[in-house]
């Protein structure tokens, strides 16, 4: 499928999705919140992908935000649905039984924030800069920003970035949990593969539970979270990969994943 506003392509089992729309420093508008929902359900068809990168184009930003001449007339009615719109594209990233990793090559501010928050993974360049500066146009953030700010660096820290709108560098988002890792900027796309690597080495059942384990488990109350740990557990038990993987274990070899 050929795209207007991002790229798709597939080299060694992962997926590169780039936001393509550098002359607006890649803002998100609804033309490319469709492809982007479209593009994940090619993900999840292809076998061979097993991972997948998300990045922006150009030099300045990952994606620097909503595309406000899309905002700036929105109803009470008209604002509901284009938050709703948004909520549902970054839904799906975050539900993906695939790992999904930003690779945030500069400005990721409100919807781009938001973009990096619904991948399962966050790698900064060091001139990486987030923040959710929608209090600044009179907005409050309408792609999931209000809720997983909270829960990936707490109520405190999120509070500070909402309220305030400030943008803050790569190293403050590390030291405060945001992102998982910053390295040098010619270096990002590489640490990305690098990393989607060392994942899809591991057991493919066990990933694909992982990821859904957590995300089921975060909308749950602990109770109810061990409860979904313990049968995703038993349902490892009773795999081939988790044979191969004991049985390699103890005899002291790599194991050779089938992912069944």
């Amino acid at each position: 499928m050929s795209y207007k506003n991002i790229a798709f392509e597939v080299e060694n089992e992962i997926g590169l999705v780039t936001i393509n729309r550098p002359e607006r420093l890649n803002a998100l508008n609804l033309e490319t919140f469709a492809e982007i929902d479209d593009v994940f359900d090619e993900v999840s068809a292809l076998s061979e992908v097993k991972g997948v990168l998300v990045t922006g184009s150009g030099e300045k930003a990952f994606v620097a935000g909503a595309d406000i001449t899309e905002i700036k007339d929105l109803s009470l009615t008209g604002g509901i649905a284009f938050s709703r719109t948004g909520q549902k594209v970054f839904n799906k990233i975050e539900a993906c039984e695939k790992p999904v990793i930003a690779l945030v090559n500069g400005f990721a501010l409100g919807g781009g924030c938001e973009l990096a928050m619904a991948c399962h993974l966050r790698i900064a360049s060091e001139k990486a800069k987030f923040g959710q500066p929608e209090v600044n146009l009179g907005l409050v953030p309408g792609y999931g920003g209000t809720q997983r700010l909270p829960r990936l660096v707490g109520r405190g820290r999120a509070l500070d970035l909402l309220l305030t709108g400030r943008t803050i560098s790569a190293e403050e988002a590390l030291s405060m949990g945001l992102v998982n890792r910053v390295v040098e900027d010619e270096t990002l796309m590489d640490a990305g593969r690098e990393l989607m690597k060392m994942i899809l080495s591991k057991g493919p059942v066990a990933v694909r539970y992982m990821l859904q384990v957590v995300h089921q488990g975060l909308n749950s109350t602990l109770e109810d979270g061990i409860r979904l740990e313990a049968n995703y557990f038993g349902m490892a038990c009773s795999t081939e990969d988790m044979k191969e993987g004991t049985t390699a274990f103890l005899e002291k070899r790599r194991p050779q994943f089938k992912g069944n």
